[in-house]
């Protein structure tokens, strides 16, 4: 397929693009690996606490063996009183692979601790360049195991096990998903994928649309591959693990949901990858939300279709604890 130099961009929404010119103030639409050390300086959600006491939880900060055993850390949300288990929801945040840590995005996992019982474990796996593939996912599925392996102890039900993240986290999520299924463990309930970063060669048309504009745009979609993977990336030598999209069995995985942008840069990847895990017999919902930008949901969150998209998402996933 010929792809048009930067071809037409969709619109976005037009409440969402009122959003963004204040979000363009904050986040760069074109993020290049000398901004990386800027980024990382990002302030930390500072109602973040009072999230986690709103539910009823308690934190706790766990060291557990990463990749090649070198220590990594996982924090657990869970009630203080937890004596029947409940579903288990792992978290691998987002980023881009090169920035972030494990208290972006598990905001909105927190309510299930309230509503079903649930523990939440996010993980704080190793970042590129400094720690390049496959530590990252290596580091997360580390973390799926160890929170499967004291599952008792948590308080998690294994038969109710989710692994869920957004973008990078996304990315991420379906590589440790793949990794469960290949090294038969653990069984996961299902796998929620949140517009993910699954395509080092970044060569769809929607990566060619979104170049300058919105947020995550195709120079930085190269800036976070490159980090991850340096000269590997886009040669056979870029493992399945590290870009789900080159995996060519998407059979025997957990049900999937995945949700996107019809204005990002994934938007293309994760269409293909929902339509390949329907080819291979599986089972996944997928939604494209009309002129939405990468990360809209967190970014514009009062705008009438972040609301709709958040809810969408959590009703499936209401759907897959309650099962």
């Amino acid at each position: 397929m010929t792809i048009t130099v930067n071809p037409t961009p969709p619109p976005f929404d037009a409440e969402l693009a009122a959003a963004l010119e204040l979000v363009g103030q904050q986040i760069p639409s074109s993020l290049t690996p000398d901004m990386i050390p800027l980024m990382r300086q990002m302030p930390p959600d500072e109602t973040l606490d009072d999230q986690v006491a709103a539910v009823g939880a308690v934190a706790e900060d766990r060291r557990i063996p990463g990749y090649n055993g070198d220590e990594i850390v996982v924090t657990v949300y869970r009630r203080p009183d937890q004596t029947v288990a409940g579903p288990g929801i792992y978290h691998i945040h987002g980023g881009g692979m090169i920035i972030g840590d494990r208290f972006m995005g598990v905001q909105g996992f927190l309510p299930y601790i309230a509503s079903h019982g649930a523990v939440v474990v996010t993980v704080e796996y190793r970042l590129a360049p400094e720690f390049p593939d496959p530590v990252p996912v290596e580091d997360s599925y580390a973390g799926l195991v160890w929170t499967a392996e004291h599952a008792d102890e948590l308080g998690i039900d294994l038969s109710r096990l989710v692994v869920a993240g957004a973008s990078a986290g996304g990315g991420l999520s379906a590589g440790v998903t793949l990794m469960a299924r290949d090294r038969k463990g653990p069984e996961l309930r299902a796998s929620l994928l949140i517009y993910p970063m699954l395509d080092d060669r970044n060569e769809t048309v929607s990566s060619h649309q979104i170049q300058g504009i919105g947020v995550w745009d195709r120079i930085s979609n190269d800036t976070g591959w490159d980090a991850l993977l340096g000269d590997r990336r886009g040669t056979d030598g870029v493992s399945v693990y590290a870009s789900p999209s080159r995996a060519e069995d998407l059979s025997g995985l957990p049900p999937t949901f995945i949700d996107v942008g019809s204005a990002e840069v994934f938007r293309d990847e994760d269409v293909a990858y929902a339509s390949r895990i329907w080819a291979a017999g599986g089972v996944c919902e997928l939604h494209v939300w009309p002129g939405g930008f990468h990360g809209f949901d967190s970014l514009a969150p009062q705008a009438q279709i972040s609301i709709a998209m958040t809810e969408t998402r959590n009703r499936w996933l209401t759907r897959m604890l309650d099962a």
